[in-house]
């Protein structure tokens, strides 16, 4: 008599269930980031801004009970007006450069001076750049048309740059409220985080790990968004009250410059030699440079005040983050990579060093 296989049929039946299931998993999963991914750098941006901004709303909860919302407005509203200043000097600004390079282009009374003759004489390219400052001094129109696809193309590039910077602010100011919304309901918030983190990586690591993710990004957006903001603000007014050329675009640079991690003397210093060679050494113009020279090195002061507080990320890291965020997600990008470049760090630092096998044969080969 023959015997019926029912056990790998049943068996082939529930890995199909499994199969069918799981692939139902992953279409649904497939469909909701379809639909959540326009909106992802947005909610991340609130996100940081809400866990980087959540310990000044716990500090006033505690002197006025009872009134979340009413904080997080009022930390929000504030916000608004910190961010809106700075914009509003930097558009101005900008406006006024624009306006009077038009100006000066349409009424023809921009000359380059003549070069000196020991220009020439510069090792490798002396007379090369001789010659092409000098047809510059003689011709300016025929160069400008010799090289207007170059200026056309860089033109393009910084009204590029420029609208990706008004679609980053706009995207800013929302993020800033969805911000407010969580950071009135943080509580539930950090239990939700806990809850997921745990699932992930179970009960026992829950708290260890949200814990870790929020000292993170607090210490990257406060060490190195929030010192290049400062930055921007005190070179920006020294910039726009000396009335330089452009101070709005050179603040932006410094904003940009200090994100990425490198010193703002690279903006400072040409500045500097700009406006003493322009106005000459007298009180004004050594008191601005000894000013925005301070000015350029304040970030030397900050980090240690406000990088150092939680958890410590390697300034490469950083960088990277910066410059790959800005790669694949513009000015938007450049804020957000280096805070989620850092928490991934230092969460695959944490699961590398996670090895209890290996802890305990460090510890019995320990003399």
């Amino acid at each position: 008599m023959l015997t019926t296989p029912t056990a790998p049929r049943v068996l082939s039946r529930e890995m199909l269930d499994v199969l069918i299931r799981a692939g139902l998993v992953a279409v649904l999963a497939v469909f909701c980031f379809r639909i959540f991914v326009p909106f992802l750098n947005l909610m991340v941006w609130a996100l940081i801004l809400a866990i980087t901004l959540y310990p000044l709303q716990a500090r006033l909860r505690r002197r006025f009970p009872g009134a979340d919302g009413s904080i997080a407005t009022l930390i929000i509203l504030v916000a608004f007006g910190v961010i809106l200043v700075p914009a509003y000097l930097l558009g101005v600004t900008i406006a006024d450069s624009i306006d009077h390079v038009m100006a000066v282009v349409k009424s023809g009374g921009f000359r380059i001076p003549p070069p000196a003759e020991s220009v020439a004489s510069w090792p490798l390219v002396g007379q090369r750049v001789y010659d092409f400052w000098q047809q510059a001094f003689t011709n300016l129109t025929g160069l400008a048309h010799r090289f207007a696809p170059q200026f056309k193309d860089a033109g393009l590039a910084v009204l590029g740059t420029l609208t990706g910077l008004g679609a980053g602010l706009l995207i800013f100011f929302f993020a800033l409220i969805i911000a407010g919304i969580l950071m009135a309901h943080g509580e539930k918030g950090h239990r939700s985080a806990v809850l997921i983190a745990s699932r992930i990586s179970g009960p026992e690591n829950g708290v260890e790990i949200t814990d870790l993710c929020t000292a993170t990004v607090r210490a990257v957006a406060q060490g190195v968004v929030g010192i290049a903001f400062i930055q921007m603000v005190l070179i920006g007014v020294g910039f726009i009250v000396m009335g330089i050329p452009g101070a709005g675009l050179l603040a932006l640079a410094v904003l940009l410059v200090g994100i990425m991690q490198l010193p703002a003397t690279l903006i400072t210093v040409p500045v500097i030699i700009f406006v003493i060679f322009t106005d000459g050494a007298n009180t004004a113009t050594i008191v601005f440079s000894v000013y925005i020279f301070v000015a350029g090195l304040a970030d030397n002061v900050l980090k240690p005040l406000l990088l150092g507080r939680g958890v410590a990320v390697p300034m490469p890291v950083v960088l990277i983050g910066a410059l790959g965020g800005m790669v694949t997600g513009g000015v938007v990008g450049l804020f957000i990579g280096p805070v989620m470049l850092a928490v991934g760090y230092k969460l695959f630092w944490r699961w590398v060093r996670e090895q209890p096998e290996l802890e305990r044969v460090q510890e019995e080969n320990r003399p």
